[in-house]
């Protein structure tokens, strides 16, 4: 390994580092010397560190360009750690966000929810391989895989620091909440993964200074920061898999409208 590769595949490796202690830490929920809080504690630094996955793995790439050390070997380690950092470690944070054994039937759906989620994020991040192999493009074909383990991070996050941050609010209507939108949601996003939406490439223009952010954005992401704490996260990774997903139905029905329109002008 050339000594200039060494920083990003030290990233890299970083990156599948979080993911395992991810699943370590969510593994510790529910054990008999466990208590309710624990659990919160657990599930909460399960999600964080799929973020922290996250940042190794924008880092990672940041810095192969820097030293210009980018090859097949790193995408290759990339995918590999990604892999457990996007793929099996949320699948399995998703088995502690959803129903629990004490409801059988709904407990084996969020099994298969979360089988379909680890496979998908792998079919998704060969297919990437493949594609970058042959040119990649600007943008990205389906959901990347660390926003889709963003969005099920964040309502780790929230169901962990929720009784903590918003005392108010009924811990049972929270937990059911976050049941049911947990596993649609990791169908939905799983599901996206594998699609043909186009997302962009947004850390990385960021990261390379092609995407120049209007001024209110900052003050705004603090705002929003600082009012909604760790929602925020919830609404940020949400928000960025729905929209592009909403825009590119929106786009697709106005499409075959005005194809239609075409037909019938034609016809009469």
């Amino acid at each position: 390994m050339k000594k200039r590769a060494l920083v990003p595949t030290l990233l890299t490796l970083g990156n599948a580092v979080c993911g395992l202690a991810a699943i370590a830490y969510a593994s510790r929920i529910g054990k008999v010397d466990s208590t309710p809080e624990m659990d919160r504690a657990f599930l909460a630094a399960s999600g964080w560190l799929i973020c922290a996955a996250m940042l190794f793995d924008t880092l990672d790439g940041f810095f192969a360009r820097l030293f210009k050390a980018a090859g097949r070997f790193g995408a290759e380690l990339d995918s590999l750690c990604d892999a457990i950092s996007f793929g099996a470690a949320p699948a399995f944070i998703l088995l502690q966000l959803g129903p629990g054994r004490d409801q059988p039937f709904l407990h084996k759906v969020l099994a298969s929810i979360a089988t379909l989620y680890m496979m998908c994020t792998i079919l998704r991040l060969a297919r990437f391989n493949v594609e970058s192999i042959d040119g990649g493009s600007k943008k990205f074909k389906g959901l990347p895989s660390p926003a889709a383990a963003g969005c099920i991070a964040s309502l780790a996050i929230v169901r962990g620091t929720a009784e903590l941050r918003w005392p108010g609010l009924d811990p049972v209507i929270v937990e059911s909440v976050l049941e049911i939108w947990s596993t649609v949601g990791a169908f939905i996003v799983a599901v996206l993964m594998v699609s043909n939406v186009a997302y962009p490439h947004l850390t990385k223009q960021m990261l390379r200074g092609k995407r120049r952010q209007p001024a209110a954005i900052i003050p705004l992401a603090l705002v929003a920061g600082i009012v909604l704490r760790e929602f925020a996260l919830v609404v940020i990774f949400w928000a960025y898999a729905v929209s592009f997903f909403a825009q590119a139905l929106i786009e697709r029905l106005a499409h075959r409208s005005s194809d239609l329109d075409g037909e019938l002008d034609r016809r009469f």
